[in-house]
């Protein structure tokens, strides 16, 4: 059992930054704490889901996609019960929902497939103005 909760978005101008985090729970995460690839993903309006920014909780692996990479980064907090995400030079196209993905992986790999994941959050809203 894994819940995964969002928080840290909101309304910023380009330019600025925010921090997402997420904060992981549920029997299965806390007793594989150290097995666990987590990730974020985003879905902005009208467009599919795609993933930003991942790691493996066990440590060593982190991946960021091409289109934040520079940034944004991923890191955990050292209970690896919090996921967060340090997005900077936000612009306009970032604007999303953003959503924290979890997937018990026991290997050291850091995933940005949707289809790897099969723990959701309920998301958070990130908006950028021009």
């Amino acid at each position: 059992q894994v819940h995964l909760m969002e928080s840290g978005g909101g309304s910023v101008q380009a330019g600025g930054s925010l921090r997402l985090s997420c904060a992981a729970s549920g029997s299965l995460y806390s007793r594989n704490r150290d097995l666990f690839c987590m990730g974020w993903f985003r879905q902005r309006p009208g467009k599919e889901r795609e993933g930003v920014a991942a790691l493996y909780t066990g440590g060593g692996v982190s991946k960021v996609a091409d289109p934040v990479k520079g940034r944004f980064t991923v890191s955990q907090d050292s209970t690896k019960i919090t996921l967060f995400l340090h997005m900077n030079s936000l612009n306009p196209e970032d604007t999303a929902m953003y959503y924290c993905a979890a997937s018990f992986c026991g290997s050291g790999r850091a995933t940005l497939q949707i289809d790897d994941y099969n723990n959701w959050g309920q998301g958070t809203q990130v908006t950028v103005s021009a």
